[in-house]
């Protein structure tokens, strides 16, 4: 849709262009909404938490212009070259994120090449690891960093800003079964006037003092790293923080498009952004003291509240944005076979984006919650912040080396040294952050390793159950050739799901042996989840008859789309399949996973990987299945 929007080709006459110009920029504004708000709010604690904890850096006017001189150069290598220029090119058929990527890389495999198979694969889990361990800090000191401005009012303030904040960000959790779809209309809105607020903030100050603007100059971010040496690495471990949410340019392509996305960017975050931190770099050089609310003291006194205000919405819309791409993510997941199945609800009848998952809302509401409690101030969630950050953009370069020769067929050396080059401030940035693990950053790893484990051990043991039944099952065509006399058969149609439609279904096989009938119509349907976000509804299903009122189909749905097996058997009309719901029997096999004392997974990947089971959604719900036409026939299985 967003392309549709964006071509050249659509416009033939004046009315078409100006109906284009409205899309675009409807588009650009959304994009503000959804894409920027991580970035976006940075600005509330980023550059005061470079001068204080113990970073080796007084706000001095050297070390200022220092600072400021490396953040600039940060942001357009790390943002707008290495994701806005570079990696957004690689778009899985319009979509991004770090599976998108990896799946990306893996086609230009053509099938060769386990090993370079297999390491994409791994990074893709890391990646995805590391996003969850980001995605519960984001909340937690986003909305505590906007809530501390009441602070600046008055210290009294002070013993309500713990509170406050638990009680915006458990209503934002609590809110989210309800759907976005109204509030995301303001979204845009709200964040276009908060980034028109940080630059008109940014260049008053900055008009006071513009000799600031000096620190475009790169020699002073030399100079700094020079005269600081290693104890620099205290100071990067803040100074990455105006660079968190950058991977979400890219991860959030599929619903705005790249356009809309790259001109935001150039035309209204980055000045936003880059203004305002100048501004509070020219305000500390005049006033040193100003160093630990310096956002807050962008303005007087009397205009504080309303700041706090708008800062504490831009902040519940950065944490919206964050918990709708957890939701967004988990499911491409768990169709890409990462994670087990959980409940999906669709909040909006016309937008396919908006979801629920109720599991994962109130896992990360925990989780967000515990850091509040846990931690006490933003400041203090500053030194968690940052490790799983620049892990996962050591990851996108990787994997965007990996696109670069094997899609966009660069020579590997040149893809090497452009990715490499833009990697070093990466490395740079997860080296700055490893320090920081005694003081929080063992958190987001301590998760993303936690999810780590749960991915490898969900995939090990759904292939080990894979094989399991495979090795027990005949093959479809081998089973019609020897089944000499036909059962008696029943009014009606059996649908059989199955992971394989080429092999006769342990369910089927069930049936047959217990009830000793056949139904008139036997469809054996497997749902497979294709590398790309959409399939085309042409390409939906594919049906082959094989004789004796045997049906094999293939449904076919991209990692974005939710499976709905009702649906696809309504796509076989054509290939002369007609789907009555009131006609129709659904068999599902269910498995009963038995610990086997000598399990290939090991006794806790074994025990974790039969909870996960136990906790997967039902299959009926998961594909939509009418309840009460389901029949689930079990199977008991050793691992």
């Amino acid at each position: 849709m967003a392309s549709d929007s964006t071509s050249p080709s659509t416009v033939t006459d004046a009315a078409p262009s100006h109906d284009h110009s409205k899309a675009s920029a409807a588009l650009i504004v959304g994009a503000l909404g959804v894409v920027f708000g991580d970035i976006g709010t940075s600005p509330l604690y980023a550059l005061r938490e470079t001068f204080l904890h113990d970073t080796s850096l007084a706000p001095t006017p050297d070390h200022v212009l220092g600072v400021l001189s490396t953040l600039f150069w940060a942001v357009t290598l790390t943002v707008t070259i290495k994701y806005v220029t570079l990696i957004m090119r690689a778009d899985n058929k319009g979509e991004g994120g770090v599976l998108a990527l990896a799946t990306l890389a893996t086609r230009g495999l053509n099938g060769s090449r386990p090993r370079v198979r297999r390491a994409i694969t791994l990074l893709a889990i890391v990646g995805l690891a590391l996003f969850y361990g980001d995605a519960m800090i984001t909340p937690a000191i986003s909305v505590t960093s906007a809530v501390e401005g009441l602070s600046a009012i008055t210290p009294a303030f002070t013993p309500f800003v713990m509170p406050l904040a638990l009680l915006i960000l458990v209503g934002l959790f609590v809110l989210q079964a309800r759907g976005t779809a109204d509030v995301g209309r303001l979204f845009g809105p709200v964040i276009l006037v908060w980034f028109l607020v940080l630059a008109v903030l940014g260049v008053w100050q900055i008009a006071k003092n513009p000799t600031v603007l000096a620190a475009v100059n790169p020699l002073y971010a030399i100079e700094l790293i020079g005269d600081q040496g290693l104890s620099i690495l205290w100071a990067f471990g803040a100074i990455v923080l105006v660079v968190t949410g950058s991977e979400a340019l890219y991860a959030d392509m599929g619903h705005f498009g790249r356009k809309p996305i790259q001109v935001a960017w150039l035309s209204i975050v980055m000045p936003g952004l880059l203004l305002n931190y100048f501004g509070q770099g020219a305000m500390i050089i005049n006033d040193p003291a100003v160093v630990r609310q310096v956002f807050f003291e962008l303005v007087p006194q009397d205009y504080v509240i309303a700041l706090v205000g708008l800062s504490t919405l831009a902040t519940i819309i950065a944490s919206q944005a964050v918990i709708s791409g957890v939701f967004s993510l988990t499911r491409q997941a768990i169709q890409l076979g990462y994670l087990p199945r959980m409940a999906i609800h669709h909040t909006s009848e016309t937008a396919i984006g908006q979801i629920y998952m109720p599991r994962m809302n109130w896992l990360l509401m925990a989780g967000v919650v515990a850091l509040v409690i846990g931690f006490g101030s933003s400041g203090a969630l500053a030194g968690a912040y940052g490790l799983a950050v620049t892990g996962a953009m050591l990851v996108d370069a990787a994997l965007a080396t990996a696109v670069a020769i094997l899609v966009w067929k660069w020579r590997w050396p040149v893809a090497a040294l452009v990715f490499g080059l833009l990697a070093v401030p990466d490395l740079a940035f997860f080296i700055a952050n490893a320090l920081k693990i005694p003081d929080g950053g063992w958190l987001p790893m301590v998760v993303a390793a936690f999810i780590y484990f749960t991915i490898t051990t969900w995939r090990r043991g759904r292939r080990l159950v894979a094989t399991e039944i495979s090795e027990g099952s005949l093959p479809l065509r081998q089973f019609l050739e020897r089944m000499e006399r036909v059962p008696d058969r029943v009014a009606g149609t059996a649908v059989f799901l199955t992971a394989d439609a080429t092999h006769t279904p342990a369910a089927f096989l069930h049936n047959l042996k217990h009830n000793k009938v056949l139904h008139e119509r036997i469809i054996i349907l497997q749902v497979e989840t294709m590398d790309v976000p959409r399939v085309a509804d042409a390409n939906r299903v594919e049906v082959e008859r094989l004789g004796k009122g045997f049906h094999t189909v293939i449904a076919r749905y991209g990692f974005t789309e939710q499976p709905d097996v009702p649906d696809a058997l309504r796509a076989c009309r054509p290939h002369g399949i007609a789907y009555d719901e009131m006609e129709t029997s659904f068999f599902l096999g269910r498995e009963t996973l038995v610990p086997s004392q000598h399990s290939k997974l090991g006794k806790w990947r074994r025990d974790w990987f039969i909870s996960l089971s136990h906790s997967a959604s039902a299959t009926k719900t998961f594909f939509r299945i009418p309840p009460n036409r389901a029949i689930e026939l079990g199977n008991q299985i050793q691992i």
